[in-house]
């Protein structure tokens, strides 16, 4: 029969168990040896560098439009990150100027101030998509 345990001893134990389970991943961490650099053979850079000189030639125009594309991704995340600060402008609105008729915009502004920070989670996860063209910006939201 297994023995019983109250809650704060069983709490104890996971708290007791996960610090030295953290301690035990930092010390081997901060005690693991470091990794030793090492210099490539100058001949080496020279006969290679001509070849990356072509291959940033060739890949140029492929880098400048994946550029260009996280470029209006990151232009509609900044526009949600303005956005969040629609909430509480919103509730302003609600309850300072409901009397002189804000009402209504300020629960606009609530909503869409708190919808702002999921379409900002969901811009910052298809970034990487945007940078290979795939069109995942919904401009009607």
């Amino acid at each position: 029969m297994a023995p019983e345990y109250n809650n704060m001893e069983l709490a104890r134990a996971v708290i007791w168990k996960s610090s030295f389970l953290a301690i035990i991943i930092g010390l081997g961490c901060l005690l693991a040896p470091a990794p030793k650099a090492s210099a490539m053979d100058p001949v080496t850079i020279a006969l290679l560098a001509p070849v990356a000189i072509q291959a940033g030639k060739t890949l140029y125009p492929y880098v400048a439009r994946g550029a260009a594309n996280a470029g209006k991704g990151m232009v509609a995340m900044g526009m949600d990150t303005i956005s969040v600060f629609r909430l509480p402008l919103g509730l302003l609105q609600c309850t300072v100027l409901a009397p002189f008729g804000g009402l209504s915009s300020g629960a606009t502004n609530v909503v869409k101030g708190g919808i702002a920070p999921l379409k900002l989670g969901m811009h910052a996860a298809m970034l990487p998509l945007n940078m290979f063209g795939v069109p995942v910006i919904a401009s009607g939201w």
